[in-house]
């Protein structure tokens, strides 16, 4: 935690950033930004597979084409890069920095990330998207701003390293927001961000409010710019009216497939997820190209899945009686996660961002 009253620590912290002024922070030529389609699906890995995904353009997690305990690379080659995740050799190729705060955090610790970054570009990565350091509600603000460099640093060394990197914008304030449109309007060689509306930001009223905030910044900004979500599907039309581009990395398909579920389009144009169990052993192949298609057609149609229900228990005791067991009220607190996980914006319009 980089707190003002551990000394020692927030002097260190303070060190290896540069201070939390955004100014200061190496300037990087720029570089352009592949054109990608609207919809990228998003591998996770190969177990359970048996044949190459026939995807032109496919999603992978950073920290899974690096060894993270080593620092090293688990591929050499785009021959191996498509063996390990079964997609085709000539695939182009999105590695995604969303991830949890332990592996964002290990990578920051590698002291060989230049070595690594130069091997990334070697093997034709076409755009990396920063990693998303956490900016949280119950740390102190300085907290916040050292996450913010960080993310920063990490971008400009991306760039600097000659990888196509998108800025990951995690902020909680409107003040926050407004930094980084102030930086990015200053900076022509920033041209893609990314954000993540998967957990945190994309919750109850905490993705509408990161919503508004992103066209804002887009419109602050006055160029066009593109912008790589993972999450929040349902606001791409939104997005697109202030964005050059949008582009979805779509996890869905993958963790439903993993899961032995199918989408299915319903009549009213929403997805469904219905079981579809496989015989032991049975490869997850045709389930995970078929739930991508889905995917995509419905992305295309600009429809979003059903919402799902989800049972939230609020304890209730009976008046008037000793010892009673607490019974849940059933059917009043049946409601959609989006109702469930909405929190109000605090007074100094302060949200939680994004986070895996």
């Amino acid at each position: 935690m980089v707190c003002r009253f551990n000394v020692r620590l927030f002097l260190a912290r303070m060190q290896e950033v540069g201070g939390l002024l955004f100014d200061n922070a190496p300037r990087v030529p720029s570089r352009g930004v592949p054109e990608l389609p609207r919809l990228v699906p998003f591998v996770d890995h190969r177990y359970g597979r048996a044949a190459t995904l026939n995807e032109p353009v496919v999603a992978l997690s950073l920290y899974e084409v690096v060894n993270m305990a080593s620092g090293q690379l688990h591929v050499a080659t785009q021959q191996e890069l498509a063996a390990r995740f079964l997609i085709p050799a000539d695939a182009t190729i999105v590695l995604s920095g969303v991830d949890k705060d332990g592996l964002i955090e290990r990578w920051w610790e590698l002291p060989n990330r230049p070595e690594i970054l130069a091997g990334l570009a070697r093997l034709g990565v076409a755009l990396v998207t920063a990693p998303n350091y956490s900016v949280l509600l119950d740390v102190p603000r300085t907290d916040n701003l050292h996450a913010m460099k960080r993310i920063l640093l990490a971008w400009t060394e991306m760039a600097a390293a000659g990888v196509t990197a998108a800025l990951h914008v995690n902020a909680r304030t409107d003040h926050d927001y407004r930094r980084w449109a102030e930086l990015i309007a200053k900076r022509p060689e920033i041209e893609a961000l990314a954000f993540e509306f998967a957990t945190g930001g994309g919750r109850g009223e905490r993705i509408d409010w990161h919503v508004d905030q992103l066209c804002k910044l887009a419109d602050r900004v006055g160029r066009p710019l593109t912008l790589v979500i993972r999450g929040g599907g349902r606001k791409t039309s939104q997005l697109r009216r202030h964005f050059a581009y949008v582009t979805l990395i779509d996890t869905e398909a993958f963790a439903r497939a993993i899961r032995r579920r199918r989408a299915v389009l319903t009549e009213s144009g929403r997805i469904k997820w219905a079981s579809s169990p496989t015989p032991k052993g049975a490869p997850i192949d045709g389930l995970f190209a078929h739930n991508v298609e889905i995917v995509r057609l419905a992305h295309e149609l600009g429809v979003e899945p059903a919402p799902r229900l989800r049972l939230v228990v609020k304890p209730r005791r009976v008046p008037d009686r000793n010892d009673e067991a607490i019974q849940p009220s059933l059917l009043g607190d049946l409601v959609v996660p989006a109702k469930a996980g909405g929190v109000a914006p605090e007074s100094q319009r302060m949200i939680a961002a994004a986070k895996a």
